[in-house]
């Protein structure tokens, strides 16, 4: 770790949200544009500065052009990589290997969505993927089916338990009525898991990810550039990414994410070990998400996970700080999630989060997922 802090290659030097929850009044790029100025100002950055853009959604075939010819930037270095809920993870991977390059200084990553405001516009339904034909003819509700799956193989494999899954909902609720920001912050218990309507057996309502607008903008900058940053840069330790499948039926063990590769190469090059981390920022489109993301990135053996998250291990006050914004299930979740772990990940590391702050963090561990467990990547970031 000290090795490649001392190279000092790349550092996360400001982060923001757009307005969350429900945005009537404003479009995607509206979102975006309203994160980017936000993350440039905790930069202490002026948008004349980004010389690279990175983005990704669904909401337009050419979005990095219409982002920049939005915020009139004109860069140097496009990535408009999108591999579902992951990609601003590997948005950070790619920028370091930009940087590194000498291709460009400073990243500017961002994402918005309308997906809740949309809802109620009567947008027509995208078209559906080709493996599709295989699947919803046949009654899988995508994407919530494909993690049931996963889901109900892993409880026949491993006994897990719908209670065991219930503990994840509980604690990250538990860090939203820290969050002031979190969409969802009353109180759960496990037994209000339990009796939420099921969606996907075994999946119940509390069991998935909330539907919300937001945007979110992350800046990523060479240690040149970082040295002028108003903030104390996050540094980029380590980085993996991988994905296995696209459509379910072809993912190769339903038990088995891409993050065992993504977070092995992740750790390696940062040089750390699993009881180092402080901090772990997981992808939670749904509670099955987080548990075999856990066993997938070595936090515990294959179907440990039910035990490895009792007890409120990951809650407020537990000895595993996950999700401490209210992840996914209760912060917020506009379609692709990832780039809010990269938020509260820079925020507990710089020591900004308040009722929520985790003691002392110094390292942290960020874990996106994309499509139906297809993709994933991962980082380690770390502060001096």
């Amino acid at each position: 770790m000290e090795n490649l802090r001392s190279e000092r290659i790349a550092a996360i030097v400001g982060v923001a949200e757009s307005d969350l929850g429900v945005t009537p009044g404003k479009n995607v790029l509206q979102l975006q544009a309203q994160a980017a100025k936000a993350a440039l100002a905790d930069a202490g950055f002026e948008k004349e500065e980004v010389d690279a853009i990175f983005t990704a959604g669904n909401w337009a075939w050419s979005p990095n052009l219409m982002l920049a010819e939005y915020l009139g930037i004109q860069p140097k270095y496009t990535d408009g990589t999108n591999i579902g809920g992951s990609s601003f993870e590997s948005h950070v991977g790619h920028a370091v290997a930009g940087i590194r390059a000498g291709l460009f200084d400073v990243a500017l990553i961002t994402y918005g969505s309308t997906q809740r405001s949309d809802q109620s516009r009567n947008r027509p339904t995208p078209v559906v993927q080709l493996t599709d034909q295989y699947e919803r003819p046949f009654g899988l509700p995508l994407t919530v089916g494909a993690y049931a799956l996963a889901a109900m193989r892993h409880m026949h494999l491993y006994g897990t338990t719908s209670e065991q899954l219930a503990e994840i909902a509980v604690a990250t609720r538990k860090w939203a009525t820290l969050n002031e920001k979190a969409f969802k912050r009353e109180p759960i218990e496990i037994k209000d898991v339990l009796e939420s309507r099921m969606i996907a057996e075994p999946l119940h309502l509390l069991d998935c990810c909330l539907v919300t607008d937001g945007g979110g903008a992350v800046i990523v900058a060479s240690a040149r550039a970082a040295a002028r940053a108003k903030k104390k840069p996050v540094w980029i330790l380590g980085h993996g990414e991988t994905h296995t499948h696209q459509s379910i039926v072809n993912m190769p063990d339903l038990t088995v994410t891409g993050a065992r590769e993504s977070g092995k190469r992740a750790f390696e090059m940062a040089g750390v070990t699993h009881d180092e981390i402080d901090v772990a920022e997981i992808y939670d489109s749904f509670t099955i998400t987080v548990l075999l993301t856990l066993e997938a990135l070595g936090f515990c053996q294959p179907g440990e996970g039910g035990a490895f998250v009792s007890g409120q291990r990951t809650a407020p006050g537990g000895d595993f700080p996950m999700n401490t914004n209210g992840g996914g299930l209760s912060y917020c979740h506009p379609g692709m999630y990832g780039i809010f772990l990269l938020i509260e990940a820079a925020r507990q590391l710089r020591g900004e989060c308040g009722a929520r702050q985790v003691e002392n963090a110094r390292l942290a561990v960020v874990n996106g997922t994309g499509g139906v467990l297809s993709s994933t990547s991962t980082l380690i970031l770390g502060r001096d």
